[in-house]
């Protein structure tokens, strides 16, 4: 269909039910009844934003025990891992250094 009018110049008109129909499922009543009512209730507000110090411990504990613990395996993987990757790191910094101060050593003293 929208082929046909683009082959004739026509614009595209749109291929929707509620396009073809030029009626909206959306109106101010149900806009309305979905919207959200503030309660200023200040007894139902805590004065203290996240509940204060008395409230930190117990939720630290309870985010502890959420905690996935790596195995001692996993621990000698990583720090392998990060030993291999500090190594790799110092001896390109350490090569890098040592061409920079070879080149700048020839160029000053000749």
């Amino acid at each position: 269909m929208s082929e046909e009018n683009n082959a004739t110049g026509g614009a595209a008109r749109p291929v929707g039910k509620r396009q073809l129909s030029g009626a909206s499922t959306t109106s101010s009543a149900s806009y309305e009844a979905k919207r959200v009512v503030n309660v200023d209730d200040s007894s139902v507000r805590d004065d203290k934003p996240g509940g204060g110090p008395t409230s930190f411990v117990p939720e630290v504990v309870s985010e502890m025990g959420k905690v996935v613990w790596p195995t001692a395996k996993q621990m000698v993987q990583y720090t392998i891992v990060v030993f291999a990757f500090l190594f790799v790191l110092t001896s390109l910094v350490w090569s890098i250094d040592t061409v920079a101060s070879l080149g700048v050593d020839a160029v000053l003293n000749p």
